[in-house]
């Protein structure tokens, strides 16, 4: 089901970015080393299958597929999928069409991941908990769903707004500009790009969660957290960490979470 809020419906972040994600985020230092992504998506997914929530253009998917895991993907957006069809061994990965808040697939998997903050496109808990759900329905034995996902930090929003130059040169300034909702954990932002020939504009809208929130909203559906690091490498993750990698398993005692 394609969720909207006004004009910002489930595939509009991937359609209205489609053509630049590669360019921006390709070989961004913010999203860390890519070889490292790899070696720890691979060592987890061990014979695989893998299944990654919110395939986009492939920018891990083919690697991984590259180092030998068997991969399919999630996407809501058709041009996203199709900048992944049109490179080199992307149309041999299968993707399903439609939103990860819940699914229904044939396959079971020893990984289930999402990366760069995906998650938070779910832009309600409920969605998020029935994310959390349908990916316990579709782990084999001894399968992990994986998430990397940035800590919260609401003091970079001064009375609930932000803007932040990206990058200002001769031919292009690129700003960010974004409003914040305290209570209800979200963000409405909009990726500005401004050049002699127009303006464009990326939006995106994310309901973030806490590690205590996703950790808890992991057992309401029956996953316990397993391990988490502050970066691929493993390193240790502590309250000062910008981001986490967390790994979740089958709870064998579901009802505790209850209890």
């Amino acid at each position: 089901m394609d969720r909207s809020d006004g004009g910002y419906q489930d595939a509009t972040y991937g359609d209205r970015i489609a053509d630049v994600y590669d360019a921006w985020y390709g070989s961004s230092p913010a999203l860390g080393d890519l070889a490292a992504t790899i070696d720890l998506l691979a060592s987890i997914a061990g014979a695989g299958p893998a299944l990654e929530l919110g395939i986009g253009t492939g920018r891990v998917a083919l690697p991984l597929s590259a180092a030998g895991i068997q991969v399919q993907g999630i996407d809501v957006s058709q041009a996203m999928v199709d900048r992944l069809r049109a490179k080199p061994g992307g149309d041999r990965i299968p993707v399903t069409m439609g939103s990860f808040a819940d699914f229904s697939l044939a396959d079971r998997f020893s990984l289930i991941y999402v990366v760069f903050n995906t998650f938070f496109g779910l832009r309600s808990q409920e969605q998020q908990i029935a994310c959390l759900r349908a990916i316990v329905r579709h782990l084999g034995p001894g399968g992990v769903f994986l998430m990397e996902a940035f800590v919260p930090d609401p003091s970079r929003f001064d009375r609930g707004q932000r803007i932040s130059a990206i990058r200002v040169d001769e031919d292009e300034v690129s700003f960010e500009v974004s409003t914040h909702d305290l209570v209800a954990q979200s963000t409405v932002s909009q990726h500005v790009v401004i050049r002699e020939d127009g303006i464009r504009l990326h939006p995106v809208r994310i309901r973030y969660a806490h590690v205590a929130e996703l950790d808890l909203m992991a057992r309401v559906a029956g996953l316990r957290l397993r391990d988490r690091w502050a970066d691929w490498d493993r390193s240790a993750f502590a309250s000062d960490s910008a981001k986490h990698i967390s790994v979740w398993e089958v709870d064998p005692d579901p009802d505790r979470a209850s209890g």
